[in-house]
């Protein structure tokens, strides 16, 4: 069966001007220091032929073998790495994650390695510097979350900014400034995130606003960002599979209301953490919310973040009227990502996701993550790039900051966006996913275009094509022809399963 619709050249009215830094990414803290994070999926994982062992308990994730494995520090200096980054072209560099919670900052080089008391980690003077020289060697903004844990909390009382102070005023020595920070990461699951035992909202509440007030008065260039919520039960829809962000609703969570109602300092950016439903590692444990790999191309699966988006925007005009809404973790599946996380099939996801918030609200989105776990736009250690990350860098190439209006043209299996052109040329750029399996669908071009066309040899190949071509590095860190084909005006037959960019 094929399916026709007629693209406009031009006339659609203009939704809203989106941030050109909107396609971001994250650097977990635990892989800026070294430590535990989500354990590698086996070939068989990946193929879908290998099955997952239980899991009963989520209590100390961070320490769970079954999930977890040891990874060393990320080498930030690596030229691969540096070199793709960069092609993504501007972005922000989120450094955080639940275990940025509980780390210490040994910038004086006095802990030998260990954690003091009530942190479980250290970060030391030659790490940051490494961080610091990554965001500006890739034209970077930086955000962060700072330590709230035991440590921070001398007698069980209020925050002790010592911590806080102490990494903003090294950036600000060093010439990197911290550009954003969020408080704390996902503080609706209070102590899963690291928070001390018997932490209350009004306690985060609280030290929030310490930590705001501080940073308004020393950093007053800084965005204030949060609160950077997960799964929360407030914005949770009648039947959904999941709260946005998997994880947190499984954990003992509070609302945003509780969070934000009694906070004095005015946030900048709202943000909260979006992933469709969890992974199958952590399947057992809430089996209504994972999406298994058959779905993972349907209407109902990449509606998930639109509607997460649309979800948490009373919040945002509750507690940040008037100002972008970042989603500062997202991904495929809670837990580590999906096996099919590093596959063409989660590419659908990635654009439909970029697209549809583009025309939903102005903001960013955080990709956990840059260079970790199965998730990530690079593979780890290899930093070969996975079909997200191409598929980011022809979204970052070719869609233009000026959203068009063009929903009227989505259908059943047919999801079409339309921005201007990144090139700053008179036009209008079309993302088209076609994302049934079985039909094609055609599109009538009223001019010739430029056509990029993504597809792979299965849905869960780990080697995407760009109109016909393998996307693979062809040396150290050189790109593979990313060149567009010549089309036509007139019909242009788009294949089952393809995500296509037409440049007019």
């Amino acid at each position: 069966m094929s399916r026709t619709i007629q693209l406009p050249s031009s006339g659609f009215p203009i939704l809203r001007t989106v941030d050109k830094r909107l396609a971001s990414y994250n650097i977990e803290m635990t892989e800026i220091t070294g430590g535990t994070f989500w354990k590698a999926y086996t070939p068989g994982q990946i193929s879908g032929t290998e099955a997952f062992p239980p899991v009963t308990n989520l209590q100390d994730i961070t320490a769970m073998a079954e999930l977890m494995q040891y990874y060393p520090p990320i080498d930030l200096s690596n030229e691969r790495l540096k070199k793709l980054t960069r092609e993504l072209g501007p972005a922000w560099i989120r450094i955080s994650g639940t275990w940025a919670t509980k780390t210490y900052y040994d910038f004086e080089g006095t802990t030998g390695g260990k954690a003091p008391d009530g942190y479980q980690s250290v970060l030391t003077k030659e790490q940051w510097l490494g961080v610091l020289n990554f965001v500006k060697a890739v034209n970077g903004k930086l955000l962060i979350s700072v330590s709230n844990c035991t440590g921070d909390h001398p007698g069980g009382g209020p925050l002790d900014l010592s911590q806080a102070k102490k990494i903003f005023d090294f950036s600000h020595a060093y010439g990197v400034e911290i550009d954003a920070v969020e408080f704390m990461n996902e503080p609706n699951m209070l102590e899963l995130s690291g928070a001390p035992a018997g932490y209350t909202p009004a306690d985060y509440a609280r030290d929030q606003d310490i930590l705001n007030t501080w940073v308004r008065e020393n950093y007053p260039g800084c965005l204030i960002v949060g609160p950077c919520t997960t799964g929360d039960p407030s914005v949770a829809r009648a039947g959904q599979r999941s709260l946005g962000a998997g994880i947190g609703s499984i954990a003992k969570s509070c609302t945003t209301h509780e969070l934000l109602a009694g906070t004095k300092v005015p946030l900048d950016v709202f943000s909260y953490h979006y992933y469709n439903g969890v992974s199958e590692r952590i399947a057992s444990m809430m089996p209504d919310a994972h999406w298994p790999a058959e779905l993972a191309h349907s209407d109902e699966y990449l509606a998930v973040a639109p509607d997460c988006a649309k979800d948490h925007i009373p919040l945002r005009d509750r507690y940040a009227p008037g100002k972008p809404m970042w989603v500062t973790e997202s991904g495929d599946a809670g837990g580590g990502g999906d096996t099919w996380a590093s596959t063409y099939l989660d590419v659908l996801r990635t654009l439909n996701e970029l697209g549809s918030f583009s025309a939903i609200t102005d903001g960013v989105i955080f990709h956990n993550t840059l260079a970790s776990s199965d998730y990530g736009f690079l593979e780890h250690g290899s930093f070969k790039p996975r079909p997200n990350y191409f598929a980011v860098l022809l979204w970052n190439r070719l869609m233009g900051t000026t959203v068009y209006d063009c929903g009227a043209l989505q259908g059943r299996e047919q999801h079409i966006y339309c921005h201007s052109r990144r090139d700053g040329k008179a036009g209008v750029v079309y993302l088209i996913l076609n994302n049934s399996l079985t039909d094609t669908l055609t599109v009538q071009l009223p001019r010739p275009a430029e056509r990029y066309t993504l597809n792979a040899d299965t849905m869960r190949s780990t080697i995407m094509r760009l109109n016909g071509r393998p996307l693979i590095l062809s040396g150290p860190a050189e790109l593979p022809d990313l060149s567009p084909q010549a089309v036509e005006a007139g019909s242009v037959t788009l294949d089952p399963g393809t995500c296509t960019f037409l440049v007019l």
